[in-house]
């Protein structure tokens, strides 16, 4: 109850959230730019929130965000260097624009708000949010959505200044990575994937909780397809874009496809398994009598002592013994593997296993990764938009239909390339219609917009443009339909200002009667 009563005072309350920072900082040996900088993003987000969760409805509440922001500065963020173009100290970046080095709690970062804020928020994420058992994905899928995340925390100062609402995609960090984030998210909700970015412990599956919510939401058959989808481009993103994971990966590959080659050979393959095994039982059996004998242990301990730098030699016999120890259980566990695989249904299994593997592992080096991803985006886009379908479906209220609205108005208007967003996109034309069209028609049928013709299409050709305008409030929208010649424009006003003049280029003419309302006339879209 004390709780309850703490979020509502904190609505009436109005918090100093700047204050708050300056005590941080007050801690922390920054200089003063870069302490004026941290104080001028806080500042940008109180300003510019209000319109960002207005325009983007499932997002935290303001305290939470900033809460999080100067937790990370507090705890995570020990120095922070604001370095000048072309100075010494940039050498530091070589070719980048920041630096973060979680193990010394350090960034360095040129003089760049929205740069800055996004090393704050990488150097509190966990490099891996996915359990170990599910291979690769618990990398790629892992760095895809950790990626997503720190562009998300970007957006409030990026896009927003107070009264406007502007996305220049040049300045998102990976426009691919940031619309792969934003379609889980509207899908699944900013809670869960919160939850699942910020889980520092592998005790909940997340991964099985995000299939099983897809599934309950949208249905087994696209569950299946949108986490086969993301497996594939997880894996494509990451080969394209982290060169520290692919070079582990390209190990693996030579791995799996040397291990798949000996399995083609079942006789050596047996042969070899069972040399290992030979050659295991004798070491642990050798490590067994040096641990059961002082002057054996001893002997080891000086023979690895010998050859170790003074930074990394082993402290005491004890502690040599506790290595041992651990090393002994890696092999009878390797040991406990290798007899299994002599089973033949594991061998079975065992290929099949490797067999995947080497499925998503080749897309790796492949020449024509970019068209890969692009095709890959594409077909995520069609996966998400039949879940929207479904989504709109189950709206059952006014202001479900309405929040959708803004929603669907935000995914339009994400970047898909330097030069275009969403709704310029002409492969996935067919599938945003239909869920524009779905939208228009749950409006009508909750009195949330009023029915500019009888004509269907003419309706949805006046309609469609709210998907497609940057004003913040939707309401505030007016329309006013024009005859040019023989072309008809429409012209869109927020409150009483012009806004955009759009040529409705699929309808030839238009007879009055097929209208509700007049020609040249001012009228409000929202009721």
């Amino acid at each position: 109850m004390q709780k309850k009563t703490d979020k509502f005072l904190d609505k009436i309350v109005k918090k100093d959230y700047n204050n708050e920072l300056e005590k941080v900082l007050e801690k922390k040996a920054f200089d003063e730019n870069t302490k004026s900088m941290l104080l001028s993003i806080l500042y940008k987000i109180e300003t510019a929130y209000r319109d960002y969760e207005k325009v983007k409805p499932d997002v935290e509440e303001k305290e939470e965000f900033i809460q999080s922001i100067i937790h990370n500065i507090k705890n995570n963020c020990e120095d922070i260097k604001i370095v000048k173009l072309n100075s010494k100290e940039s050498e530091m970046l070589g070719n980048k624009t920041f630096l973060v080095e979680k193990n010394k709690k350090r960034i360095i970062c040129y003089p760049i708000e929205r740069k800055l804020l996004y090393c704050i928020a990488k150097i509190n994420r966990n490099e891996k949010i996915i359990k170990n058992k599910y291979y690769i994905i618990d990398r790629t899928l892992s760095d895809v959505i950790n990626v997503g995340k720190n562009i998300d925390t970007v957006e409030p100062i990026r896009d927003f200044n107070g009264y406007s609402w502007t996305t220049i995609p040049r300045e998102i960090e990976s426009i691919y990575h940031n619309l792969v984030y934003q379609n889980i998210r509207i899908l699944i909700g900013q809670k869960f994937l919160n939850k699942w970015v910020q889980n520092k412990e592998f005790i909940i599956d997340y991964l099985e909780s995000f299939k099983d919510k897809l599934q309950e939401r949208y249905g087994e058959e696209k569950q299946e397809e949108l986490l086969e989808n993301l497996k594939v481009l997880s894996v494509l993103l990451t080969a394209r874009y982290n060169k520290k994971i692919k070079t582990k990966l390209e190990k693996e590959k030579k791995e799996v496809e040397n291990k798949l080659e000996k399995i083609k050979d079942n006789q050596k393959f047996v042969q070899e398994i069972t040399k290992e095994k030979r050659e295991l039982t004798k070491e642990i059996k050798r490590m067994d009598e040096t641990l059961n004998n002082r002057t054996m242990l001893q002997e080891e301990y000086e023979k690895r002592n010998e050859f170790l730098p003074l930074e990394e030699k082993i402290f005491s016999v004890r502690i040599l013994s506790q290595m041992m120890a651990k090393e002994r259980e890696k092999k009878l566990e390797r040991l406990e593997k290798l007899n299994l695989l002599l089973n033949p249904q594991k061998f079975v299994e065992l290929k099949e296993e490797l067999e995947i593997k080497e499925c998503y592992l080749k897309r790796i080096d492949n020449k024509d990764i970019e068209e890969q991803i692009k095709n890959r985006i594409l077909e995520l886009q069609k996966i998400f938009l039949n879940c929207y379908e479904i989504k709109i479906k189950k709206a059952e209220t006014k202001q479900e239909i309405l929040k959708l609205i803004y929603e669907f108005r935000y995914y339009c208007l994400l970047p898909i390339s330097d030069r275009k967003e969403i709704h310029q996109i002409p492969e996935i034309e067919s599938e945003r219609k239909k869920v524009e069209t779905m939208l228009i028609a749950k409006a009508h049928e909750f009195k949330l917009i009023d029915i500019f013709s009888k004509q269907k299409e003419i309706d949805y050709q006046i309609l469609k443009n709210i998907f497609y305008v940057r004003v913040i409030n939707l309401e505030d929208l007016s329309i006013k339909l024009t005859k040019e010649k023989d072309a008809y424009y429409i012209q869109l006003f927020d409150e009483n200002v012009f806004e955009e003049k759009i040529k409705l280029e699929e309808i030839e003419n238009i007879k009055k009667e097929d209208l509700t309302f007049k020609i040249n006339k001012k009228i409000k879209i929202f009721d």
